[in-house]
């Protein structure tokens, strides 16, 4: 794996589907995620909701980016996402679509050159354009003896 930034996040697990998060080299403390009831006790996000807020917070930090890259100095803003899950054809479930609305402390007018921050901002998004692009995901299992299982997508 080769790239500009590496990340390396790790997860501990700490009750049935409560896991500690990670994120190496981070100046801060670790995250809990869990799933809700009736798997998890809900102690935490579960990974679709910290899937939509990378997506909102992505998007949100891309737009200020290019709202201050002419000039701007835009007030705070405020950013809802909103999805459902839905089963697919061989019954998942899956995330297949997302809205997000970025509220702005002020109007568009007052703003130099929205439009072209508008018509760009989307692209800075390195999660949104990700998620849209499709993701390749390496998977490979561990089990105790320290043997390794490769496994493939959708099994």
């Amino acid at each position: 794996m080769s790239g500009e930034h590496p990340m390396r996040v790790v997860l501990e697990q700490q009750g049935p589907y409560s896991f500690r998060i990670d994120f190496e080299g981070a100046a801060f403390a670790s995250l809990r995620s869990d799933e809700p009831a009736p798997l998890g006790s809900g102690e935490g996000p579960n990974p679709s909701e910290l899937l939509l807020a990378s997506i909102a917070n992505c998007l949100s930090a891309s737009l200020l980016f290019a709202l201050r890259k002419f000039k701007n100095a835009p007030g705070p803003i405020r950013a809802e996402i909103s999805a459902a899950t839905e089963r697919n054809a061989q019954g998942r479930l899956r995330i297949p679509r997302a809205k997000v609305t970025i509220r702005l402390a002020e109007p568009a007018a007052s703003l130099e050159r929205f439009d072209r921050a508008l018509a760009q901002f989307e692209q800075f998004c390195t999660v949104t354009q990700s998620v849209r692009d499709g993701i390749e995901v390496e998977v490979e299992v561990i089990d105790g003896d320290g043997v390794a299982h490769r496994t493939g997508v959708d099994q």
